[in-house]
């Protein structure tokens, strides 16, 4: 991509007092985009993306974007740079959504910029081109990089779809996208800070970790004067952040574990319906497929009355 200096950069993102980074108290801030939400780092994470050389921040101008919360949930940062609209966002698990979720989202920015009455006139609109960035570091994906497109939640779809939304993720954990990370000091950083957080977890109590990975990185330099100014907010939000993580990653083990059981009793079901079907008895099916008997009769019992229903 080519070089360009001094293009003004809007930036739009949801409510965070001022123009500077404040945890909120309503709904769950984040370290990232507490972090990002400054206009210098803000700047370098775009900078290093793109290929782009801006280098004065006091020309990105952040503005509110109200009205933008989904499920409890802020949306990260959206900015515009001449005609391109770029919407961030950060994820600690894996989410296959996300397209739909920015589509919610850029229909909402779009509405904002629009005179609804200019929408009834015969001449064009002008509107800037979306581009969607997740930044992921969770720790069930190992790509460097994926693509989620919105027509993978169609059903029944058949042929080129009508509305498409690509969302490009990019995984930040040590490690990975590595000229990202070297262009990028911040992001680096970033990614090295939450690493400690992570391997100390192990090892001793949350709060202790988080406290020691916070310690640890100011003496050796990493984000050290975010993490001496904003300290507590950041421990607070790390906290939040790792539970919240490990609980989504509970859950979803227990949902994949529920349909495999699931799937496991689907299978003796049919087993015992094709064995009764042969002759055996329901002693015989019983002891075969591993269950009770009184479970053998509830099935034969559900195809009986499926036949007489039909």
């Amino acid at each position: 991509m080519a070089k360009r200096k001094n293009k003004k950069i809007i930036v739009k993102r949801n409510r965070l007092k001022g123009n500077t980074a404040t945890a909120n108290r309503k709904y769950k801030d984040t370290v990232f985009r507490m972090l990002f939400s400054d206009r210098k780092n803000l700047l370098s994470l775009y900078n290093a993306i793109n290929e782009t050389s801006y280098t004065d921040a006091a020309q990105l101008e952040i503005v509110t974007l109200e009205n933008a919360i989904y499920m409890g949930m802020k949306n990260d940062l959206a900015f515009i740079i001449n005609t391109n609209l770029f919407l961030y966002e950060h994820q600690s698990t894996y989410n296959p959504n996300m397209p739909l979720r920015d589509l919610f989202y850029i229909s909402s920015e779009y509405q904002k910029m629009v005179d609804w009455k200019s929408l009834y006139t015969s001449t064009r609109l002008r509107i800037p081109t979306p581009n969607f960035i997740v930044f992921y570091n969770g720790t069930e994906k190992k790509e460097d990089r994926w693509v989620d497109y919105l027509s993978e939640s169609y059903e029944n779809m058949s042929g080129e779809p009508n509305l498409e939304l690509k969302v490009i993720t990019l995984n930040i954990n040590v490690g990975h996208n590595k000229k990202l990370m070297e262009e990028c000091r911040t992001l680096r950083e970033y990614a090295q800070y939450v690493d400690k957080v992570r391997r100390y977890s192990n090892e001793m109590e949350l709060n202790t970790a988080v406290e020691r990975a916070v310690s640890e990185s100011i003496q050796e330099g990493i984000l050290k004067e975010f993490l001496q100014k904003n300290r507590a907010e950041v421990v607070a939000m790390s906290i939040f952040e790792y539970n919240e993580e490990e609980e989504k990653r509970k859950l979803r083990k227990a949902e994949y574990e529920a349909g495999m059981a699931e799937g496991v009793m689907k299978t003796k079901k049919e087993t015992a319906i094709s064995l009764a079907e042969m002759g055996l008895s329901v002693q015989q099916i019983a002891q075969g497929v591993k269950v009770e008997e009184k479970t053998v009769h509830k099935w034969l019992n559900e195809k009986k009355n499926m036949k007489t229903t039909y």
